[in-house]
């Protein structure tokens, strides 16, 4: 299938076969027909993978601070290594996308095949997204219309935030395409909305739909215009979505508020906020998450976990499906935000228009895939050498990788190379990362599937470099299918597993498996080894590790995940 793949070193924007994820149980496999083209969140990566070193560095402040601390514990040329790393990550764009649904996943309810639903899927002509993150469409209403649900419950969650009553007055400060479907949803309210923007266009789409007004390129002061509309009283509410990285629109929100107004930051401004201009009106301000709560919850979204309706009304799928009501009977018109069509193989001109000075507001991405086959939709598995003449591969030392995450990018895979194997197949979930690492270091193919990798007889050894949970089922497939394994530490999670990898050793005395475990090739514990060869008594020694810290909902330190850090990482020296 093909998708919209952003790399932040080069700043290239391509369209590029990437092989289908695979459907979890809690899933959709989706078929696109249209996806919208965010303004906000992929201009500003484009923009930030477009400029230069200098430009990246004024851009990340906060990223600039991560990385002097990290030169200090880490050293100045592994963190260097770190940063070029990071850039050389490639991302997938879009979350706002409009589909068919082609497979679920068997603990995905309330969904059926042939479905039309919106999700937050990617720019991709087939996606793979939680059934927390989809919901039905309804039927009159467009696929183009659609795919604004998703930027749409951005700004209804901030809405919920601010609880407009009927009569308020409420400020919508940037009217980009959430602030001006915000201004829509205020309306529908029953609210008073005042407008700011600098762009006249973009004023009078806010004048069409019931706003009044404040146009800041004509040098009018919405403070003062506030002050005026209100009768002195001040404004209800202020939702600021701007992007800029001024703190004005957070000062001139203040100063617009009644006393005890309340201030919610959907955009990104900046947030140096003047004490006294809160203090004396008792304000509130607070900044938006996303689509609303579920977000980034991976027990919700990704283990479909949903939250009792009768303690968190408004999910961030209840909002896709609050936005899609409001379409289908008309309260929210999202037609005429929409300025440009772009086929996605064109998709590269869609993002050298938004950065240019060329005006445009909502942009579609069409997947007329109607002449593609269902074979190159599905495949699971893409040739990264076409039209290359393959060399041919060794008589042994044949290696395919499970797991293309950063360690095995960064370590597993060039100790390979370096070693002679032949690279034959790179997995990884979602594709990307082995289409990049699999051209990168010269793999023939990229593949979302083990199963193929387990299933190949050209394969002879197989590095398993996943989470940890999954170490233990990947070693004793690999076994089975008489194949050598590099498993990256731990080889299991439980005594039990090792009981079975054990017996499954013992059934294939020609194969070898051997763990991840590098303090043992360490300078410090050759020497240390050297020294106390000849002291022939028992031994204790004390190990201080400097790992530094590890959030407490990172994946290693779930216990069904990850193990937590004796099994995930102490087990190098337990070794």
């Amino acid at each position: 299938m093909n998708q919209i793949i952003q790399h932040l070193g080069t700043g290239i924007t391509s369209v590029e076969k990437i092989p289908l994820a695979s459907v979890k149980s809690s899933f959709i496999l989706i078929k696109s027909t249209c996806s919208l083209l965010s303004q906000g969140t992929e201009k500003m990566l484009v923009g930030f993978g477009r400029s230069g070193i200098i430009q990246k560095i004024q851009q990340q402040p906060d990223k600039v601070r991560q990385v002097i601390e990290k030169i200090k514990t880490d050293g100045l040329l592994t963190t260097l290594e770190s940063v070029q790393r990071k850039l050389d990550q490639p991302l997938a764009l879009g979350y706002s996308n409009v589909g068919i649904i082609h497979s679920i996943g068997d603990k995905v309810h309330g969904f059926k095949i042939g479905q039309r639903v919106i999700s937050n899927g990617k720019h991709a002509e087939m996606v793979s997204v939680p059934a927390n993150l989809c919901a039905p469409v309804p039927d009159n209403v467009t696929d183009e219309e659609a795919a604004f649900t998703v930027v749409s419950a951005i700004g209804l969650q901030g809405i919920r935030l601010i609880q407009p009553s009927l009569g308020e007055t409420v400020v919508v400060s940037g009217l980009g395409l959430i602030g001006l479907i915000t201004v829509q949803l205020l309306r529908a309210h029953g609210c008073k909305v005042i407008g700011i923007d600098f762009d006249a266009r973009k004023l009078a789409l806010a004048r069409d739909i019931g706003a009044v007004t404040v146009d800041l390129s004509a040098g009018e002061k919405p403070v003062t215009f506030a002050d005026n509309f209100t009768k002195g009283r001040g404004v209800d509410a202020v939702l600021i979505t701007a992007s800029t990285k001024s703190s004005d629109p957070v000062s001139q929100a203040a100063r617009m508020c009644r006393k005890r107004g309340r201030i919610v930051l959907v955009g990104v401004t900046g947030l140096e906020l003047n004490r006294d201009e809160f203090y004396e009106k008792e304000l509130t301000f607070q900044v938006s998450c996303s689509y609303g709560p579920g977000r980034y919850d991976s027990n919700y979204e990704e283990k479909g976990q949903d939250y009792p309706i009768g303690f968190v009304r408004w999910t961030e799928q209840r909002n896709f499906e609050a936005v899609l009501d409001m379409m289908a009977d008309g309260r929210l018109d999202v037609k005429p935000l929409i300025t440009h069509r772009f086929p996605i193989a064109e998709a590269a001109k869609a993002y050298d228009l938004i950065m240019s000075d060329e005006w445009s507001l909502g942009i579609l991405i069409d997947y007329n895939n109607e002449d593609r086959s269902e074979e190159d939709l599905l495949a699971r598995k893409v040739s990264l050498q076409q039209g290359v003449e393959l060399k041919p591969l060794a008589a042994k030392g044949i290696v395919s990788f499970i797991g293309a995450g950063n360690y095995a990018s960064a370590m597993l895979i060039p100790a390979f190379k370096k070693a002679g194997a032949s690279l034959l197949t790179l997995v990884s979930n979602a594709g990307v990362s082995s289409v990049h690492y699999g051209r990168k270091f010269g793999f023939r193919d990229a593949s979302t599937d083990a199963s193929l990798v387990l299933a190949d007889p050209q394969t002879d050894t197989v590095v398993v470099s996943t989470r940890h949970d999954t170490h233990a089922s990947y070693v004793l497939k690999a076994l089975e299918s008489g194949k050598h394994v590099f498993v990256e530490k731990p080889l299991c999670m439980d005594l039990e597993e090792l009981e079975k990898i054990r017996l499954a050793m013992d059934a294939c005395p020609s194969t070898q498996v051997m763990v991840g475990f590098n303090r043992r090739f360490a300078p410090h514990i050759l020497r240390m080894k050297q020294l106390l060869s000849g002291v022939k008594i028992t031994k204790s020694f004390i190990v201080t590790i400097n790992a530094g810290m590890i959030p407490s909902n990172h994946w290693t330190q779930d216990r069904t995940t990850g193990g937590g850090r004796i099994i995930g990482e102490a087990c190098h020296f337990i070794d």
